[in-house]
């Protein structure tokens, strides 16, 4: 159960970083 919820964290967070590279590509083109 532990794993389980640790594996689930690091999806989470490998999300997240791939919207805020999608975020930072997006205010490059703005600029």
């Amino acid at each position: 159960m532990g794993n389980l919820k640790k594996k689930r964290r690091l999806k989470m967070s490998k999300h997240k970083r791939r919207k805020r590279l999608k975020s930072n590509r997006h205010k490059k083109k703005v600029w």
